[in-house]
């Protein structure tokens, strides 16, 4: 099985590791000193008190790699749109594509059945190049997670959790998904397949729509907006926000308002990736996280006056720092 893990930084690298040592016929696009010392010395995982290491084709040039059985996008996905042409030498008429992203993936209304069917979202995907150039017919859905970091370049640290959930848009168990999920499996990993992987990407967007921008304007952990009377009422209005424009398009929670902000409470003093780009001088994931959801609101007719709120603060955060 050829699966190309397009963006190797600490997820991709994760599960280039995981699934090399699985036995896949694993490459890796990557850039930079990461990209220099995987090819030097290769890629390592430090997973516990064990160091695992492989040694992957790795480059920054997708044509040296051919057509592949899976394609899996582990970049930001603000990204996706600036490297479509430099993907297309991945793709086969076979090839899927793994969209191992945060926030709500291009393909959304693909076999999605309501009135917004083949419908494409400019705050994700400008102008629907996605769409029309990598195909929604390819697309598998893929939630991320678990939290990894690169500690140097070359160099994974993997902090906790190893769950990716997989699925098809239609919601089918497609040959194609369960023969990923088994290779997920054999690499170690939790890969259940949902046969509505739409209610999973909002259960993880209903989190990232509040804590992830607060936290870049207050630079607080999760912990402590999540004990913070004022932060933390601020997250719940963004997130019925969020719930009551979800379930228009027929998305169930399984969770409840209070269960899912505990969960976040209980991660304790992390940085979202937010507030780490922020800090790091990195484009921030804005239109994926809030704008979307904003758009979102817009064809519902939903009201979101305080995800209109922190999305203007957080973008204008962004503006002066060179980030956006």
């Amino acid at each position: 099985m050829k699966i190309c893990i397009y963006g190797a930084g600490a997820i991709g690298g994760y599960l280039g590791v995981q699934l090399a040592q699985a036995g896949a016929d694993v490459s890796l696009v990557a850039r930079g000193a990461h990209l220099a010392a995987m090819r030097a010395n290769g890629l390592k995982l430090l997973i516990g008190d064990e160091e695992r290491v492989v040694h992957p084709r790795c480059t920054d040039n997708p044509t040296e790699l051919g057509p592949q059985h899976f394609v899996i996008i582990c970049l930001k996905a603000h990204s996706i749109t600036s490297v479509i042409e430099a993907i297309q030498p991945l793709l086969a008429s076979h090839t899927r594509i793994v969209t191992a992203v945060n926030g709500i993936p291009y393909w959304y209304f693909y076999k999605h059945g309501n009135a917004c069917e083949g419908s494409t979202l400019e705050s994700i995907d400008p102008g629907g190049r996605q769409w029309r150039e990598l195909g929604p017919e390819r697309a598998i859905g893929c939630i991320v997670y678990p939290a990894t970091e690169i500690e140097a370049p070359g160099i994974i640290r993997h902090v906790y959790g190893d769950r990716f959930p997989l699925g098809e848009a239609s919601g089918e168990r497609s040959t194609d998904v369960e023969r990923l999920a088994a290779m997920f499996v054999k690499a170690g990993l939790q890969a259940p397949i949902l046969d509505r992987i739409r209610d999973e990407i909002w259960l993880k967007l209903w989190g990232n729509v509040c804590f992830n921008p607060i936290s870049a304007l207050t630079h607080a952990t999760l912990d402590k907006i999540c004990t913070d009377p004022a932060t933390r009422a601020l997250s719940k209005a963004m997130m019925l926000e969020t719930q009551s424009i979800a379930e228009t398009f027929g998305v169930k929670f399984r969770v409840d308002i209070e269960r899912r902000i505990e969960g976040a409470r209980k991660v304790g003093a992390h940085k979202t990736s937010m507030l780490q780009d922020l800090e790091r001088g990195r484009p921030m994931e804005i239109d994926p996280l809030v704008t979307v959801v904003q758009e979102m609101g817009r064809l519902t007719q939903i009201p979101t006056p305080a995800i209109d709120a922190v999305l203007a603060l957080v973008t204008q955060r962004a503006k002066i720092a060179g980030l956006y």
